[in-house]
């Protein structure tokens, strides 16, 4: 197969991570004996330093180009820290999301048994986890009309949805849950918000033509407490934009470390696969990043082309690097001299080697590899 994939490495640790992903991706090329052709633009704040717009009509124009895309992260102190700034990082993002109409963000989380003991709850608690999460990304209050009074001590956002956005992810959420444990849970707050009320609504009725699959309600609050107490009760959790982002990170430090999520962002055309960290700038050129949320992202784009053999040999490279202990600092601070790019090395390795002996993995990391 050929492709020709966008890469936007963004800020901070965007780079260092992404570099990793598209090693990944250019060992599956040379394996399975297709041809990835990788064009790079620039995305963020280092698109606001070199041109002062976050999403340059360049970046925007080779995204629309590509068959997909592959983001690293986006964010700088400097912004963060400035409530004042006009222009941010995370404009160019939700711009980006916006212009090719990519809807639904959706975002696994499986719990790896050796990271059990990582995990800030109780092993008993997550064992057995499998989430996924589709969260609408084009609509709601993050997208919804914006005031801020003349005197700069009022200020309103909009939070608004249409029947037909509700549609399109409800029905890619019922989709999956075909695949899985056939049940479906709807985060909202339809005891307050006008707009879930049509969540609930449009969701009902879209669920009696999946009659094979359980759906449920739960309000955002309780799932937020749920998703700590009893994680494994979910199977496919659909939500809008925001409880969608803040229940996903909350889910993320169920498997030990936000580093290992990876998310695809998906419309009718384009497709955009990206870690669910953010730009971790105290980690910037430190080489302690994690790579594997960005790793698997890019099995995630192998998976949107029905490579699926690829992406499992990706994901069997992750597995074993999580099994010897090849990870970075957040997983195994023990040994803090396993680097980005080490991780990145014996995932390429892996898919190139993928029936060498545990002692020649551990070799690797540790420069004493045999493998030419």
């Amino acid at each position: 197969m050929k492709l020709k994939i966008a890469v936007l490495p963004g800020d901070g640790i965007g780079p260092e991570v992404t570099e990793q992903a598209v090693k990944a991706l250019n060992a599956i090329a040379a394996e399975f004996d297709h041809k990835f052709k990788f064009k790079y633009a620039d995305v963020g704040a280092i698109a606001i330093d070199k041109t002062g717009d976050p999403l340059p009509e360049d970046t925007l124009d080779l995204c629309e180009s590509c068959d997909a895309i592959l983001f690293g992260a986006i964010g700088d102190p400097k912004y963060d820290n400035d409530p004042s700034a006009k222009i941010r990082p995370e404009q160019g993002l939700l711009r980006l999301r916006k212009t090719l109409k990519l809807f639904a963000n959706i975002r696994p989380l499986t719990v790896y048994e050796q990271l059990l003991d990582k995990s800030p709850l109780k092993k008993e608690i997550i064992t057995g986890t499998d989430i996924i999460i589709y969260r609408e990304l084009t609509g709601g209050i993050y997208f919804g009309d914006k005031t801020l009074s003349d005197d700069g001590d009022y200020a309103s956002d909009l939070c608004a949805y249409s029947r037909h956005e509700i549609e399109r992810i409800a029905h890619l959420a019922f989709k999956a849950a075909q695949n899985r444990k056939k049940k479906v849970t709807l985060v909202d707050k339809a005891n307050v918000l006008e707009s879930s009320r049509l969540w609930r609504k449009v969701v009902t009725e879209i669920g009696k033509q999946y009659k094979d699959i359980t759906l449920d309600f739960m309000f955002i609050d309780n799932a937020a407490m749920q998703m700590v107490l009893n994680p494994t009760q979910f199977d496919v959790i659909l939500t809008g934009n925001m409880f969608g982002d803040i229940i996903s990170d909350e889910a993320s430090v169920i498997g030990g470390s936000i580093g290992l999520l990876a998310s695809a962002s998906i419309g009718d055309k384009y497709a955009m696969f990206e870690p669910i960290h953010g730009s971790y700038p105290q980690a910037k050129g430190k080489q302690i990043a994690n790579p594997i949320a960005s790793i698997l992202s890019a099995a995630m784009l192998l998976e949107h082309f029905d490579l699926y053999d690829e992406a499992d040999l990706i994901k069997k490279a992750v597995a074993k690097s999580i099994e010897l202990n090849i990870t970075t600092p957040d997983l195994n601070k023990s040994h803090g001299q396993i680097t980005t790019t080490l991780v990145g090395n014996f995932v390429e390795d892996f898919i190139y080697n993928p029936s060498d002996s545990n002692m020649n993995f551990q070799n690797i990391h540790l420069g004493q590899s045999t493998i030419i």
